[in-house]
């Protein structure tokens, strides 16, 4: 929904909660459903429901618990029978510089006075986040602090002992250590939010004596956008590609044109420099596992003469796909997407241009679009967007380029074979499979929140269930990292099985689209039946769940041998498997099971 994109109108927002919420609630979308409770060092309401606003618009059907008025910590170390029974997949924990009671009083207070103050108020919150911890091992999303707008002693507050702008900077610092270190916990980055709002704008001391509102409603629409970008992210709902135009956006001027010693980029120019420090800041995307493309009009040997510009910091190995040519972007655009196997919903499409960006929009509604107005505007839209928020970097999030590089030349390799098995045995596969292990368990629950398209149930799991998982053995749990001669793919398989009796229930079943049709597939279920067999079971269930993201996988378990014995009006289908008799399926891979 446009009214909910970054920029937005926070005070239109505001004055049509209701109108919008019936809007998103009636467009037909299928929505996971997450239960999100809000503990509040200050008034909440107007926090929920506009937080409900961005999530519907992520495809998360949010339900809220609320504490009451201050009642933050009670809730958490001394429990709440009714968030006991709420049972939250996440919990909020929204308190600002209001809620820090133990600040110096006085500017000329000591520095053991300012030092115990800080260790007795840090001590208050990880009394919070410690029994949260304990008592539901669900994700903590924790604001970290705001500076005051009103100060005695000017820039000396920031650095002094009894400083309040000096005790809020010290606790922020500790709240990013304690982060660090344990799972689970994640802050909302409010010092940051404010700043760039501006604390004139942020602070209301009015709504505060009035509501006990910590800061102006009109910056409540960005905390709730922030806090549900958090969300989105722990639930796999970020973007995975930015789509880049080149004319006018990765350098001035056009290449077509100018040539090469003619575009605008590098240190000669003021407008070189900013092209420049655009393309630093898109690599840093690159860097942390989000995709990079390219969807231009223009000559193919124009655009690879602009991306090797002597003052370019990107090169064409830096894209995943590069489309260069007189087509509609729009075609592009969903050319890559099927090549790189990834929704139209995960492009971000960057244009200087603001027909090209109009055509997009019409025509691909779930691809998010940016208009370059200038460098920095690019930026600043790419940064407060959201669209790649990070919650945890893995191994394979930092060489997911790489690997989808390493994809391309397998498929130029495949045009060299008329049999397909003897393409996948030149591939030189080899396949570990084994139970879930600990160095593994942040990628496996990331899997398990991004993978939509080749998941069959499209069960979501926080880190805390999969280690459980990990622990019972009642549950068959294997993950699967998939490595050949171009390259390594990482863990790209995960399924989940629970025992009952001599029956085995498939609660997940995913892979990454990266590696289709290398069998896989056939690999995961030769091991999973392997291990059943181990257990005493002698059938196998299958459950598909149909969703508007999963059809390529609705006959997978008849490609598997499977009798369906059951369908429901809705798509959903239950499949079963007798492994009495299971001849292994996969002959183009080899399996390492052992250390």
């Amino acid at each position: 929904m446009k009214e909910l994109e970054f920029p937005f109108d926070s005070n239109h927002i505001i004055r049509n909660i209701r109108k919008i919420r019936k809007e998103l609630l009636s467009d037909g979308s299928v929505r996971i459903k997450k239960k999100i409770a809000v503990l509040g060092g200050s008034t909440t309401d107007h926090i929920v429901k506009t937080m409900e606003l961005f999530l519907l618009a992520y495809g998360i059907e949010p339900v809220f618990y609320q504490s009451e008025y201050n009642k933050y910590y009670e809730d958490a170390v001394f429990g709440s029978e009714e968030l006991d029974a709420f049972s939250p997949d996440v919990i909020f924990i929204h308190t600002t510089s209001r809620n820090l009671t133990m600040m110096p009083d006085k500017i000329t207070a000591s520095i053991q006075e300012a030092e115990d103050r800080l260790q007795k108020q840090f001590e208050h919150f990880r009394q919070v986040w410690d029994a949260i911890s304990r008592r539901y091992a669900c994700p903590v999303i924790q604001n970290n602090f705001e500076l005051p707008l009103f100060r005695h002693s000017g820039s000396y507050d920031g650095w002094s002992c009894g400083g309040r702008g000096a005790f809020i900077d010290r606790m922020n610092v500790m709240l990013s250590d304690y982060a660090r270190t344990h799972k689970n916990f994640y802050i909302n980055d409010i010092h940051y939010l404010s700043a760039a709002v501006g604390l004139e704008k942020w602070h209301d001391t009015e709504a505060w004596y009035l509501y006990k509102y910590a800061m102006s409603l009109s910056v409540v629409p960005d905390l709730a956008y922030s806090v549900s970008n958090i969300i989105k992210s722990l639930f796999g709902r970020n973007h995975k590609i930015i789509d880049l135009d080149l004319d006018n956006t990765l350098w001035g001027g056009v290449i077509g044109d100018d040539g090469q010693d003619g575009i605008e980029l590098g240190p000669e120019t003021a407008l070189g420099m900013a092209y420049s420090e655009f393309q630093t800041f898109i690599k840093g995307y690159k860097d942390m596992g989000v995709l990079l493309a390219v969807c231009s009009k223009n000559e193919p040997e124009n655009a690879l003469l602009g991306l090797k510009h002597p003052c370019s910091l990107l090169s064409p190995e830096d894209f995943v796909s590069l489309k260069a040519n007189w087509e509609n972007k729009d075609k592009n655009i969903l050319d890559s997407s099927r090549e790189l196997a990834l929704l139209p919903e995960s492009f971000v499409f960057i244009d200087d241009n603001p027909a090209e960006c109009a055509i997009v929009r019409s025509q691909l509604k779930d691809v998010r679009v940016i208009q370059m107005e200038s460098v920095s505007d690019a930026m600043y839209k790419l940064s407060r967007g959201g669209f790649f928020e990070v919650t945890d970097i893995s191994e394979d999030d930092a060489r997911r380029s790489e690997m989808y590089a390493a994809n391309a030349k397998r498929e130029a390799a495949a045009r060299d074979f008329a049999d397909y098995r003897d393409y996948l045995l030149s591939l030189e596969m080899t396949a570990v499979i084994r139970g879930f292990e600990p160095v593994y368990i942040p990628r496996i629950t990331q899997l398990t929140n991004k993978s939509n398209q080749f998941n069959l149930t499209t069960r979501r799991y926080t880190e805390a269930e999969i280690s459980a998982v990990a622990d019972d053995p009642s549950y068959i749990s294997i993950y699967g990292k998939l490595t050949d001669k171009f390259g390594d793919n990482g863990i790209v398989s995960v399924v989940i099985g629970k025992i009952k009796g001599t029956e085995l229930h498939i609660e997940l079943w995913l892979m990454s689209c990266r590696v289709l049709k290398r069998d896989m597939e056939y690999a995961m279920l030769d091991e999973l039946v392997k291990c059943a067999k181990a257990c005493g079971i002698d059938t196998v269930y299958g459950y598909y769940y149909k969703t508007q993201k999963n059809k390529m996988v609705a006959d997978l378990y008849a490609l598997f041998g499977f009798d369906m014995i059951n369908s429901s009006d809705n798509g959903d289908t239950v499949w079963r498997l007798d492994i009495k008799e299971y001849k292994n399926k996969n002959s183009v891979i080899n399996i390492i099971t052992e250390e």
